[in-house]
């Protein structure tokens, strides 16, 4: 068999990273059934460029599924047997073309744990702003942090324990994001689509969307984007929140109604909001949300550290393995 491995992600300055690149090599060398692979980086490439790339490969890893996974597709490429994004999202894509195809397509959940940290990171930002305060000390002039000026905070320092952290989508980030808030001593609910059974969900209270609203005093987003969670966040579910309730959402833009957002934070009904994910995903323009101060809002990294990609890569590997082995696993 033959691979065609994506790599080179956009976000990083060199289009392969030698390292990446050791460790893909370092796996498929160990497969006596790849014949042959490729390693294509993606830097700067369109998604025709992508497809055009394909050859006569059996096995593509780090092909993004998404719509374009058509019937057409196959049609074009009809030795592809084996698809995997490295991502732990995808989009919605022709299920049945692919099972007409034979084609099995998985996704990589190598994330969880560092999309988790990233959700404290933002709320702990909106908790203390560290920086801000850093940047004050470190750039006052002599004499102004006088007379107890040294001791006051620039901005309200919060306390989270004893606080609720609500959870929509109690996947493997929710998950994470729940063991973390209850290690701040935070009480943690959770709604989902469908109830988490096992030891490991026992101090998480499983409760409705709605209750998760109301009760709530951190709300984060671990949801996935479909049409059903399409605007989730919108005037009609702020107003049924705490007020002073922060929003976190390191998941998809398209969760929240932006505009309605932006009237609550700046009526004050929501304290704040960190968000690593707003429509400026795709658009990479100015949002209005920009424009309000109590907005963290950063540019879609909470997946970026190295040691989660050299982790995506391991276990994108282990899901071939398994699909070559006959018990296919991360089936989407």
């Amino acid at each position: 068999m033959k691979a065609l491995i994506y790599t080179g992600h956009p976000a990083w300055k060199e289009s392969l990273n030698p390292e990446i690149q050791s460790r893909w090599e370092e796996h498929l060398k160990k497969l006596s059934v790849i014949d042959s692979y490729r390693l294509y980086s993606v830097y700067r490439k369109s998604e025709q460029e992508l497809e055009e790339s394909i050859e006569d490969e059996e096995i593509l890893i780090g092909f993004y599924i998404g719509s374009y996974l058509n019937e057409d597709f196959y049609r074009r490429h009809p030795n592809v047997r084996y698809i995997a994004t490295l991502a732990m999202g995808y989009a919605p894509f022709d299920r049945s073309a692919a099972k007409r195809h034979g084609v099995t397509l998985t996704n990589t959940v190598y994330g969880a744990q560092t999309i988790a940290q990233f959700t404290m990171a933002l709320l702990l930002d909106i908790c203390h702003n560290v920086r801000g305060n850093s940047d004050f000390i470190k750039n006052a002039p002599d004499g102004v942090l006088s007379d107890g000026a040294f001791f006051n905070p620039i901005s309200r320092q919060i306390e989270l324990y004893g606080k609720t952290m609500g959870i929509i989508g109690l996947g493997h980030v929710g998950l994470w994001v729940a063991r973390m808030a209850q290690s701040f001593g935070m009480n943690v609910i959770a709604s989902s689509r469908h109830k988490k059974e096992g030891p490991e969900y026992e101090f998480i209270e499983q409760v409705s969307s709605d209750e998760v609203l109301a009760r709530a005093d951190v709300i984060s987003l671990n949801c996935s984007a479909n049409p059903s969670t399409e605007h989730i966040i919108n005037a009609d579910s702020i107003n049924k929140m705490k007020d002073g309730a922060i929003i976190i959402n390191p998941s998809r833009g398209s969760l929240i109604d932006e505009a309605a957002l932006a009237d609550a934070l700046k009526s004050g009904k929501l304290y704040a909001a960190g968000l690593d994910a707003t429509t400026a995903d795709n658009t990479h323009r100015h949002i209005p949300l920009m424009d309000c101060p109590n907005a963290v809002i950063t540019p879609h990294i909470a997946w970026a550290p190295f040691e989660a990609q050299l982790r995506a890569v391991d276990i994108a590997m282990d899901n071939l393995r398994a699909w070559i082995e006959g018990h296919p696993k991360s089936v989407v």
